[in-house]
C-alpha cells in the first residue's frame, strides 16, 4: 500500500477509512494575506487558521498518542498552522523528527505558504515528509499585489508586488527542490472573486510543469475584518467551473473541507470537538521532557504561600527542591533587572539553569518562548504553592489545568510595549 492509498486528502477514495491529525505547533507566520485572520480558542469556526491552543513538539507527540490510541484510523500527522511551518522552523522540524521516529510508520505531512520553505526542503525530504502543499494563489506579481499585504524575509519587509515576486519566486524554488527529492506536492490556490478568479487556468499550467501532483481549488472564505471581508464566497457553480477548467492541466481535489490547525478524525467525520480536552491537557504538559539534571522549581509568589505575581512584575523567585515527598524552599533568587527587554528573559533562562519549570500567575510571549526553549516549562496557576509543586513535578495535566491562572499573553493589553519591563 502507497502513501497515497492511505492520505485522505491526496485520495477522496480512501477518507472514510484513514483520518488525520493537525499539530498547532507553528503560531508564527511570515506574510499577510487579505483573506486570513488567525485565531485562538474560536471553537465554533472551521477553517484554515484556526486552533485552540498551541503545542510544543514534545506535547504534540503526546498528543498524537493519546489520538492514535482513541482514533487507530489516523493514518497522517501534519502541520498546518496556525501560522506558517517555516515562520516556525525549529518548532515544525523537531516535531516532524520526534514522530518519525516514535511512528515510523505515520505518513507526514506539512502545509505552506512557500516564503521559507526551499532552504528547509532537503531537511524535509530527509525527515521522511512525504507529502506538502504549497498554497500558490497566483504567478502574477501584479495578481499578489492585491492579495498580499506584506511578506517578511528575515528582518526585511517588502509590501505590495515585491512582496508577491518574492512569494512566488521562493514558492518556484521550493516546489522544485521537493520534487527533485521526490515528495508528493498538492498546491491549494484560494479563488478570489474579482482577483485571481480568471488567472487559474495560468496557475495550473505553471504548476504542470513544475511536476506539481494535485490542484486544489478552494472557494475565498471571507473573514470579518480582513481585506476581502466584502467579497462573495464563490458558489458551488462557480467552483464547479473553474475546477473543470484547471482540470486540463492537473487532477483536481473536490474533497477539501477547509480544515482547522488542529483538525483531527476523518475528513468526513471530524472529531476536534471530542478532542479538545484532551488537546488542552498536552498544552499543559511540559514543554520538553523533565529533566532528571533539573532538580528543582522556581515560584513567582508575593508572600511566599500562594503562586500569585506575574513574572514581568517579580523581583526575586523562590526556588525549591525536591525533598523526600515533600518540597523545601532552598532559596530566593533575584531576577534580572527590567528594561532590557529580551536579554532579561535570556538572562533569566540561565539563572534557572537547574529549574525544570517555573510556575507564576501570568507571563508575556516573549519570556514564555525563549525560557520554553532554554528547557525551563513556564505554567501558569493560581493557588497554594505546595500543591503547584506537586502538580508540576508530577507533570499531571488534569491538576496543573486545575490550577490554571490568568491568561498567558500580554498581546491584549494596547498600550503594553512588551519592552520587558514588567506590568505597570
Amino acid at each position: 500500500m502507497t502513501t497515497i492509498d492511505k492520505h485522505p486528502c491526496f485520495n477522496p477514495a480512501v477518507k472514510g477509512r484513514f483520518g488525520r491529525v493537525h499539530l498547532p505547533v507553528a503560531p508564527k507566520c511570515n506574510i499577510k494575506c487579505n483573506y486570513c485572520d488567525r485565531k485562538y480558542d474560536c471553537v465554533n469556526e472551521s477553517r484554515p487558521g484556526v486552533t485552540s491552543t498551541v503545542l510544543s513538539p514534545h506535547q504534540a507527540l503526546v498528543y498524537v498518542e493519546r489520538v492514535l490510541a482513541a482514533e487507530p484510523r489516523i493514518s497522517v500527522a501534519g502541520i498546518a498552522g496556525p501560522g506558517d511551518p517555516f515562520a516556525n522552523p525549529e518548532a515544525t522540524l523537531d516535531t516532524m523528527s520526534l514522530l518519525r521516529e516514535h511512528f515510523p510508520d505515520l505518513i507526514l505531512c506539512l502545509s505552506s505558504n512557500g516564503l521559507a520553505l526551499a532552504e528547509h526542503a532537503d531537511t524535509v525530504a530527509d525527515i521522511g515528509v512525504s507529502h506538502v502543499t504549497v498554497t500558490v494563489n497566483t504567478v502574477d506579481p501584479a495578481i499578489g499585489a492585491r492579495i498580499y499585504a506584506w511578506a517578511r524575509d528575515g528582518k526585511i519587509l517588502y509590501r505590495g508586488a515585491q512582496a508577491a515576486e518574492l512569494l512566488w519566486a521562493r514558492q518556484e524554488e521550493a516546489i522544485s527542490r521537493l520534487k527533485r527529492r521526490g515528495v508528493t506536492v498538492k498546491v491549494n490556490t484560494i479563488i478570489i472573486p474579482g482577483v485571481n478568479d480568471h488567472h487559474v487556468e495560468a496557475v495550473a499550467r505553471t504548476m504542470r510543469a513544475l511536476g506539481v501532483d494535485l490542484l486544489n481549488c478552494m472557494a475565498l472564505f471571507p473573514n470579518p475584518g480582513t481585506a476581502f471581508a466584502d467579497l462573495e464566497e464563490p458558489d458551488v457553480r462557480t467552483m464547479a467551473a473553474i475546477r473543470a477548467r484547471a482540470e486540463r492541466f492537473l487532477p483536481q481535489m473536490r474533497h477539501c473541507t477547509r480544515c482547522r490547525a488542529d483538525a483531527v478524525g476523518l475528513l468526513g467525520h471530524d472529531k476536534s470537538g471530542e478532542m479538545r480536552s484532551c488537546l488542552s491537557a498536552c498544552a499543559t504538559l511540559p514543554a520538553v521532557p523533565p529533566d532528571p539534571e533539573r532538580p528543582r522549581l522556581a515560584v513567582a509568589s508575593l508572600e511566599g504561600v500562594l503562586i500569585n505575581q506575574h513574572l514581568g512584575e517579580a523581583k526575586r523567585l523562590l526556588i525549591y527542591e525536591r525533598d523526600g515527598d515533600t518540597f523545601r524552599l532552598l532559596e530566593e533568587r533575584p531576577t534580572p533587572e527590567p528594561g532590557c527587554g529580551p536579554k532579561r528573559w535570556l538572562r533569566l533562562a540561565r539563572l534557572l539553569g537547574d529549574c525544570r519549570a517555573l510556575l507564576t500567575s501570568g507571563i508575556g510571549d516573549t519570556p514564555q518562548d525563549l525560557l520554553s526553549r532554554a528547557g525551563v516549562q513556564p505554567l501558569v496557576m493560581s493557588g497554594f504553592i505546595d500543591m503547584g509543586l506537586a502538580a508540576a513535578w508530577d507533570g499531571n495535566p488534569a491538576a496543573i489545568a486545575a490550577m490554571k491562572g490568568r491568561e498567558t499573553s500580554c498581546a491584549d493589553r494596547p498600550a503594553c510595549a512588551g519592552g520587558g519591563g514588567g506590568c505597570v
